[in-house]
């Protein structure tokens, strides 16, 4: 899940979003490794605890700007048991990407749904916790298998891409009460579009410095994710802190419409009241970050 108010770099690894697993270099073990000392079993022999060995490098959950909380919390405790079995069925890492994405998808269109809101809406967040889950499981099974994917780093932005998208325009049906025209949808698509541009914003940075001969990481570490003006650090650091961004990254929005739809049972509303101001506020921060988050990179060193 991106979070691009916070100090990050899509050169680095991947983005942070649910888990941002890198595809480490390789080919699949036949028992020993490269240098005679990583004797890992292969894919049907592995053990879990194997998995959390070589899929879960020391570090894993400390990497505050590419790891997402919900990993940390608990998914990286549950996704080795879904990356042995992913192992022993033969799944590839680009394989579990595309489950991956289409889970996040289907959420989205799940939410969309013109019926029961609480229904979709529980349904949504369930299949987001999958997506978030095979997000992790990928990744860990890439690099237990030493695989090298540029294709499998390309699928989880897409990935990423799609699952934010679908989920904002699915709260914009939501909020219309079905599948109908009308403002409200109208207002989820704007949703979506400035969570793919804030995406976008974010990647182009590497695009930009590639096209210009530059290495991906700008000299200076975080230094350079930091705008050159003191006043303009300090309100990028306070944006930050109050992790307002995150109101529309796929895990916190699919909760945060679970809980709208329960308020909207609960208080009987004629129509989805709490969702709609769900909506509205969803929308306000993806253009409010949109525009932020373009002028951050601008005003860091990121672009020199």
């Amino acid at each position: 899940m991106s979070r691009p108010m916070e100090a990050e770099l899509p050169g680095r690894n991947r983005s942070p979003e649910p888990s941002g697993d890198p595809r480490p270099s390789g080919s699949e073990p036949s028992g020993g490794g490269p240098a005679g000392h990583d004797r890992r079993p292969d894919r049907k022999g592995a053990s879990v605890a194997d998995i959390r060995r070589y899929g879960q490098p020391p570090g894993l959950k400390d990497r505050r700007n590419e790891e997402h909380w919900a990993g940390r919390l608990y998914m990286r405790d549950l996704s080795p048991y879904v990356a042995w079995v992913s192992l022993r069925l033969g799944f590839s890492p680009n394989q579990l990407t595309y489950l991956m994405m289409l889970s996040g998808v289907a959420a989205g269109v799940v939410v969309s749904l013109p019926v029961s809101p609480l229904w979709t809406a529980l349904a949504g967040a369930v299949l987001i916790q999958v997506y978030l889950l095979l997000d992790c499981v990928d990744g860990e099974v890439a690099r237990y298998l030493r695989q090298t994917s540029v294709a499998g780093v390309f699928l989880d932005r897409i990935g990423h891409y799609l699952s934010e998208v679908s989920l904002l325009i699915g709260l914009g049906f939501m909020a219309q009460g079905g599948w109908e025209n009308g403002g409200w949808a109208e207002l989820g698509l704007v949703a979506a579009l400035g969570a793919a541009l804030i995406k976008a914003e974010t990647d182009n940075v590497v695009v930009a410095r590639a096209k210009s001969g530059l290495p991906a990481d700008p000299s200076g570490g975080d230094r350079a994710l930091r705008p050159r003006s003191t006043r303009m650090a300090l309100a990028r650091q306070a944006a930050s802190m109050l992790r307002f961004h995150r109101i529309i990254g796929a895990v916190e929005l699919s909760l945060l419409i679970l809980a709208a739809a329960v308020l909207d049972t609960l208080f009987g509303t004629d129509g989805p009241v709490v969702v709609r101001v769900l909506m509205v506020a969803v929308a306000a921060v993806a253009v409010l970050q949109t525009v932020l988050h373009l002028v951050s990179i601008l005003a860091s060193r990121r672009l020199k």
